[in-house]
This record gives structure tokens, C-alpha cells and sequence, in this order.
């Protein structure tokens, strides 16, 4: 009795590989972390008015695509994640720019 199998994709039956960024990735991200914590809290010293809170905002969506796309690997994942993470955020970022709105017009 042969138990080899031929089949056309070598990964058939087994759980696909995780991809890791290696070492040095991981401590560049890190790195860039601390620089975008260093900027932002620099920023809060300084008297930027009523763009203060969308500086911090900007920064702060940045370093969330760092550890989401590196730190969570969801650069790694499949595509339809991506598509839901996406969707996520477009729906975040329309509940902020309506509150936005609201807070304007309200005062």
C-alpha cells in the first residue's frame, strides 16, 4: 500500500504558515511607535487651537495601522479581512466626522 499522494498544491492538508515579520521589523515598528508617542506628546505642548485634537487623531490612527498591520499581522491575512477591517473603518470614521459636524453647528 503507497501512502504518497500527488497532488498539484504542495500545502494541500496542512494549516497554512504564519507569516512573522522578522526581528528587525518588529523593532523598526517599535521604534516608530515610541517616535509617533514622542510627536504626540509634543504636540499637546504646543498651542495648536482647535487642530490639536485632529493632529492627535492623525497620530493616532497611524500608530494603530502599525500594530494592526505588523503586531496583529493583518498584513499577513487573507484578503476579506482586510475588506471587513476596512469597512470598520470607514464606518468609524464617518461616525467621527458626523459628531464633528454636530459639535460644530451645535455652539
Amino acid at each position: 500500500m503507497d501512502n504518497t499522494h500527488n497532488t498539484d498544491n504542495p500545502n494541500e492538508g496542512h494549516i497554512a504558515e504564519a507569516h512573522h515579520p522578522s526581528y528587525g521589523v518588529n523593532v523598526l515598528v517599535w521604534i516608530g511607535l515610541l517616535s509617533l508617542t514622542g510627536i504626540t506628546i509634543a504636540v499637546a505642548g504646543i498651542n495648536l487651537g482647535s487642530l490639536a485634537l485632529s493632529v492627535a487623531l492623525i497620530i493616532a490612527g497611524i500608530k494603530s495601522m502599525f500594530v494592526m498591520n505588523f503586531f496583529m499581522h493583518v498584513k499577513f491575512d487573507s484578503k476579506i479581512f482586510k475588506i471587513f477591517i476596512g469597512i470598520c473603518m470607514i464606518t468609524f470614521i464617518i461616525i467621527f466626522i458626523l459628531t464633528f459636524f454636530d459639535l460644530t453647528f451645535r455652539y
